[in-house]
């Protein structure tokens, strides 16, 4: 029996793979096991390869596996594209519409997908019946499939949910006749523990809600619509709001004016929005406005890859806008990570008067994967320094002063209506009234009064080292990297190598002494990134942090890391 299976399924898309993986894992999830689920998709509605791998286990684990078990293919392309993963012995099904042929490291199964599902209703159902087999052969009964199937059509009648079930019995009962129940492949049992079950996007809109946010302008574009879409539900429900705009450049502007008014709001784009909002990111910057941008990171430059994987934006985030300002960026590696720093961001955005990033990547972004349960009641509300209400009304008609120089950089703030808070405000520069001046010695004070808010600031989240110490290997990761990385250590671990692990969780403040501290000790240091130019690596050395011995593992093709990757680039090394 196993402990883990690697699962995938391949067709068209539009013809089901999406609804046939989601059934599938969220079944699995349900009966305790832990799931991950990462989808492989086209940029265009209909047509196209699309594929869902989905790996469960006894353990969490936070990457694809390196390899395939069973392969559930709707056209001989899924075949052709994905059977040069399915291990030795794998097992292929396949639907006997379109004659399939395998290589002989395989077993082939030809089921009549498409014809079981017309016999039980509608050949829409293939899917259902796939399903069946895949449940035959992995030697899982059927009914656990019953709660996910009743939950997606009991809107539509008991008589639809009838033929569904009886379309995935038909399937589990053909694989049966052909004799492929094969203990081989069967999964030991899991404990029965429900957890969540939920992409980095859904955890990031959770995330908002429970600090508080309650205004969210965006635009849509992939793989960031999912938190629009999500809010949208949701926020009417706590007395938020969603604003779909014209384009990224309005989004950006209305979640500011929606600060500004004294709301937490945030907004969510990718690569190409983000660069439409730098100049509006710089007006926050200046205008001292607490924003959260969320940039879930995808293929570039221009369109680019629209649906795979890359972590190029990280030099735009931090050096984008024209100008400087204090900016803060953030990176998050799992849902749970999502969810939480969430709520550091709109935390750190109004203690430092500043914008925000949280930079996720269409891998965390998209995969869905089994979530331990979320601790509301750990997330904090600070809304920063917010101005005396006795030093406001005694200030002077319209010499409140929003941008007061101080030691730490950070003035008092006020909301709108609030009695003797009034003053100017412009992205032009200004006095500490707001009112614009753009004398060389005022220009010299605000700057510096602007910049000392995050001078020295190191947060102590920003790095965490995991691993031996004095490392013969020592990986530095970003994202979701973090599952791909974590498996690699163990099989380093497992041929005697002392390795550690250090995965930067914010990179604006820089973390240059926490960073140098946690690599110093190690033999050799590899920076592992989904980009061409190893933009993590050109940080540590823009910020000071050096080593004698460092090298960039690069992957720049549109897919995440598979540990057996980072592994061999390792091996070569010691």
């Amino acid at each position: 029996m196993l402990d883990q299976l690697s699962w995938k399924v391949g067709g068209q898309q539009g013809e089901g793979v999406e609804s046939t993986g989601e059934t599938f894992a969220i079944a699995l999830n349900r009966q305790g096991y832990y799931v991950y689920s990462f989808r492989h998709f086209s940029s265009r509605i209909k047509g196209g390869h699309s594929n869902d791998k989905v790996r469960v286990s006894l353990q969490q684990f936070r990457a694809a596996a390196d390899y395939t078990d069973v392969l559930l293919a709707f056209d001989q392309e899924s075949i052709d594209l994905n059977v040069g993963e399915v291990r030795q012995g794998g097992i292929v099904i396949a639907d006997a519409k379109f004659n399939p042929t395998a290589p002989d490291h395989v077993r082939l199964f030809t089921v009549p997908l498409t014809k079981l599902a017309e016999e039980a209703g509608s050949a829409i159902m293939k899917n259902m019946v796939s399903l069946g087999a895949s449940a035959c052969v992995l030697g899982l009964p059927i009914d656990i499939f019953k709660e996910v199937v009743e939950e997606r059509f009991s809107r539509k009648g008991q008589k639809i949910v009838d033929q569904n079930m009886l379309a995935i019995q038909s399937g589990f009962n053909y694989i049966k006749e052909l004799g492929g129940q094969d203990p081989e492949f069967a999964l030991k049992p899991a404990d029965g523990t429900r957890r969540l079950f939920m992409m980095g996007n859904d955890a990031i809109s959770l995330g908002a809600m429970a600090a508080g946010a309650r205004v969210m302008a965006a635009y849509p574009i992939t793989p960031a619509s999912d938190v629009m879409e999500y809010l949208i539900k949701k926020f009417p429900k706590v007395g938020g709001v969603v604003v779909q705009t014209e384009d990224e450049i309005a989004a950006m502007t209305m979640t500011i004016g929606a600060a500004y008014g004294g709301a937490r709001a945030l907004t969510a784009t990718s690569g190409p929005g983000l660069s439409l909002m730098m100049e509006a990111i710089g007006l926050s910057g200046m205008t001292e406005t607490p924003v959260v941008i969320v940039d879930t990171q995808r293929g570039g430059p221009s369109t680019g890859l629209p649906t795979k994987q890359e972590q190029s934006d990280m030099l735009a985030a931090l050096f984008g806008t024209h100008g400087e300002i204090p900016k803060i960026v953030l990176n998050p590696a799992t849902p749970e990570e999502c969810f939480y720093m969430m709520g550091d961001a709109f935390n750190l955005a109004e203690q430092y008067q500043c914008p925000v990033i949280v930079m996720t990547d269409l891998q965390l972004s998209l995969s869905k994967q089994t979530t331990e349960p979320l601790k509301l009641e750990s997330v904090r509300i600070d809304r920063g320094d917010l101005a005396d209400k006795n030093a406001v009304e005694s200030a002077a008609a319209g010499e409140f002063k929003r941008y007061e120089l101080t030691d730490s950089g950070i003035s008092p703030r006020v909301f709108p209506g609030t009695k003797g808070g009034l003053h100017h405000v412009t992205g032009v520069e200004h006095m500490e009234t707001g009112r614009p001046n753009e004398t060389a010695p005022n220009r010299k004070k605000m700057m510096e009064k602007r910049m000392r808010k995050l001078h020295g600031v190191e947060f102590p989240f920003s790095v965490e080292r995991t691993g031996d110490e004095q490392p013969d290997i020592l990986l530095v990761g970003v994202g979701s990297n973090i599952g791909a990385i974590g498996e690699a250590m163990g099989r380093l671990k497992a041929d005697g190598l002392k390795v550690a692990h250090v995965q930067v969780r914010a990179l604006l403040p820089f973390p240059t002494n926490l960073l140098q501290n946690a690599i110093q000790d190690a033999k050799q240091v590899v920076v592992v990134e989904n980009n061409a130019t190893g933009q993590l690596r050109n940080l540590m050395s823009f910020f000071n942090v050096h080593h004698d011995r460092i090298s960039n593992l690069l992957k720049y093709d549109g897919t995440p890391f598979l540990p057996v990757e980072i592994y061999r680039y390792c091996k070569e090394l010691v």
